[in-house]
């Protein structure tokens, strides 16, 4: 009613401790202080304000490194991770040009080298069997898309194999010695390919976790059990170096992220959104 004094509306609490906060790696809670009744601030928020002028390390206390050393020790384990590989890298001798690349899984494999080269009938059906999973990728990859109508796997498969060549031609690593090939090998036939990096473990990778992403949790276990022992074959015929099926893994794993932004980006919105009605005009 007019003649009704309008109600005052009640003042709103400076901190809620419901109100998530930003991530720290610090145990203590920043708070904002509450009004007076003189309408300054408490010495809470005084002493806040002096802080956020200094460097975040200066405000560290006893109390928080031990809250990182207990609840953040993932990235405290890659620190002491650092510091070790700091000293190898600047006290280890640099393998001469004239001598062949050092890889420690060309040493962990040595064994199966000496089988394979002993046995080249043994070599050409583990070659074929390599072949049948590459297949197995690629028709898994082509079948997301043409039958479930899921563009994801394949737009990532696309985007590594693009990058792949353009690395591997950038860079175009020795072949090692030793190398065991086969005409059944995929690429079948004994032609060229790049060195840098694996498509295989790549591709397989991609796979896995678009089955994962489809709660296909025992296809994408086996087709992971299947990539290692496709890697040690690798290793074992000198068919790859181990950095290239390592950053195998890793460009599995980016290219898929990078096809699901892609696809985010190219979401068409609500057409409720995004049309013009009539009674728009008139509002």
């Amino acid at each position: 009613m007019d003649g009704a004094p309008a109600a005052l509306p009640l003042p709103l609490p400076l901190h809620n401790n419901n109100t998530p906060s930003s991530f720290t790696l610090n145990k203590r809670h920043t708070t904002t202080g509450t009004r007076t009744n003189g309408g300054g601030v408490t010495r809470d928020m005084v002493v806040k304000k002096e802080k956020e002028k200094r460097a975040s390390f200066m405000t560290w206390t006893a109390e928080d490194v031990a809250h990182v050393a207990k609840f953040h020790w993932v990235p405290c384990l890659f620190a002491m991770g650092l510091l070790f590989f700091m000293g190898v890298e600047y006290t280890l001798l640099m393998i001469p040009s004239s001598s062949e690349p050092f890889d420690l899984g060309f040493v962990a494999t040595r064994s199966l080298h000496r089988v394979l080269s002993a046995s080249p009938e043994l070599n050409t059906f583990l070659a074929f069997l390599n072949t049948v999973f590459v297949g197995m990728q690629t028709t898994y990859i082509l079948w997301t898309w043409l039958i479930e109508g899921r563009p994801r796997a394949t737009i990532s498969a696309l985007f590594m194999f693009t990058c792949r060549g353009i690395l591997g031609y950038s860079t175009q690593l020795p072949l090692p010695q030793g190398f065991l090939g086969s005409g059944v090998d995929f690429p079948v036939g004994n032609v060229s390919f790049f060195l840098f990096y694996s498509g295989h473990v790549a591709g397989s990778v991609i796979a896995s976790l678009d089955m994962r992403r489809m709660q296909r949790f025992e296809l994408a276990r086996t087709f992971d059990v299947l990539n290692i022992l496709q890697a040690v074959r690798l290793l074992g015929t000198r068919g790859h170096y181990t950095i290239d099926l390592a950053v195998g893994v890793g460009a599995g794993i980016l290219f898929d992220s990078l096809a699901g932004k892609y696809e985010e980006s190219k979401k068409i919105p609500p057409i409720a959104a995004t049309t013009i009605t009539k009674d728009s005009f008139f509002t």
